[in-house]
C-alpha cells in the first residue's frame, strides 16, 4: 500500500483521501471504485466532495485487525488512481 493510507484504531480501519484536479476525474475514479466493488464484493465507506474523495476500510466487526483482502483492495484503489493521474 502507498504511504497515504493510514492505519486507525477503535474501530480498527484505514483511511485514506484521494484529491482530484476537477469533478470529471472524480466522477470517473468513484465509477471505477464502484465497478471493483462489484467485482470484489466489498463496499468501503466513501465520501466526496467537488475534487476529493475520502474512503474508510472498516475491519470486520469479529476481528481485531483490518484483513489482507481489504488491504489488497486499498492497493486496487490506488492502482485505480494512479492509472488516471500518472
Amino acid at each position: 500500500m502507498k504511504n497515504e493510507w493510514k492505519e486507525r484504531k477503535r474501530p480498527n480501519r484505514l483511511e485514506n483521501q484521494y484529491q482530484f484536479e476537477d469533478y470529471e476525474d472524480l466522477r470517473d475514479f468513484l465509477d471505477r471504485a464502484a465497478e471493483l466493488s462489484e467485482k470484489e464484493e466489498y463496499y468501503p465507506d466513501m465520501g466526496f466532495g467537488r475534487d476529493y474523495v475520502n474512503v474508510t476500510i472498516h475491519a470486520p466487526e469479529d476481528d481485531e485487525s483490518v484483513t489482507d483482502q481489504q488491504r489488497q483492495f486499498a492497493v486496487q484503489l490506488d492502482a485505480l488512481f494512479s492509472e488516471k493521474n500518472q
